[in-house]
């Protein structure tokens, strides 16, 4: 019995390495050992510490996107929000220690205020969300601009920076430590009768509808939580990045890429969170054995765009060959043994 139940495992541990969100786990692992085969150093506990401090913005702000991806929808403002709350952070927190409470706080607020918009312009006056986030985006870059003119402006106060770049003891960076307790927590809700209800609505909206789901709270909440991992990200980019409206440029779409090269479905309903993050560290792990091959920094946005175009071609096909029903034989029919056979019945996987 304990052999079948570890052949069990076993199946069940290769089976779901085969979905689109298994394989990027994949992915990762041969990355890696690309990168440390090119640069040998990059095997050290110290550079892979570090390595990881710097993709944990990216990564938090890949499971924030995740929500709003798995729910059906995009969220292209993240970068702006991104930007908008490391201004903040230079300009009203500055060089007031007493300021960092109020300052986060101010921060947590806008994060939620840009979330609950999002949503509800989506969902109540029906505006497509690649609109409604783009818009926000133009928008908010614009007023980030006004405010600082287009250069860096503030300077917070090193005990704030010290999040983003500072470590637990000297040892474990705070960023690493706070992508563990997001990346926990999003597991956590999406585990939790919401996250399965977010899945569901991804899947089917009208189905959700008529089974008596409340599609604005369930979309909205989606959105803030895209803006709240931004605005953690943006805490993290504070630290070593400094405060610059043009800080965070471009991270909605190395989320959505992240996202997709973790196997979540464009359209909604299928996907992994955890596996949002790893492809956040896949990408990063990319770029990071492209540069060292000497690739020109600017072929990224064309490897991104061609990693989502195929990530996006091989998961659909994946994900419909996962749901075809197996055949199965009429109801009383005989096997080979004289058996007789139960019709089988076919479900669909989302969040595992």
């Amino acid at each position: 019995m304990i052999a079948t139940a570890q052949r069990s495992l076993g199946q069940r541990f290769l089976s779901g390495l085969a979905t689109p969100s298994g394989a990027v786990f994949v992915l990762l692992v041969v990355l890696l050992i690309g990168v440390i085969a090119m640069n040998p150093n990059f095997a050290e506990p110290g550079q892979l510490v570090r390595f990881l401090s710097r993709t944990a913005p990216i990564a938090i702000a890949a499971i924030g996107q995740f929500f709003v991806i798995v729910s059906g929808e995009f969220d292209l403002s993240m970068g702006a929000v991104i930007a908008t709350q490391v201004v903040i952070a230079g300009n009203v927190i500055g060089q007031d220690e007493a300021m960092i409470l109020p300052g986060i706080a101010l921060m947590l607020a806008v994060g939620v205020v840009v979330g609950v918009v999002n949503g509800l312009l989506t969902t109540v006056a029906k505006v497509p969300s690649f609109i409604v986030t783009l818009g926000m985006m133009l928008a908010l870059y614009g007023f980030v601009r006004f405010l600082t003119g287009g250069a860096a402006t503030g300077n917070p106060v090193d005990s704030f920076r010290e999040i983003g770049r500072g470590a637990l003891f000297g040892v474990v960076p705070y960023p690493v430590l706070i992508l563990l307790a997001v990346g926990l927590l999003a597991w956590l809700v999406m585990r939790a009768p919401f996250g399965q209800t977010l899945l569901a609505v991804g899947d089917n909206p009208v189905t959700a509808r008529l089974a008596g789901t409340r599609l604005v709270l369930v979309k909205t909440s989606a959105f803030v939580l895209s803006s709240l991992a931004a605005t953690v990200a943006g805490i993290l980019l504070v630290g070593y990045a400094g405060v610059h409206p043009s800080v965070g440029q471009g991270y909605e779409f190395q989320a959505i890429t992240a996202v997709v090269l973790g196997g979540a479905v464009l359209g909604g309903g299928r996907g992994w969170v955890l596996s949002a993050a790893a492809g956040a560290i896949s990408l990063e792990l990319l770029f990071t054995l492209l540069n060292i091959a000497g690739i020109d920094a600017t072929w990224r946005p064309t490897v991104q765009g061609a990693i989502i175009i195929a990530a996006v071609a091989l998961g659909a096909v994946a994900w419909r060959s996962a749901r075809k029903p197996k055949p199965s034989r009429p109801a009383g029919a005989t096997g080979p043994a004289g058996t007789t056979s139960i019709p089988t019945t076919t479900t669909r996987s989302g969040e595992r």
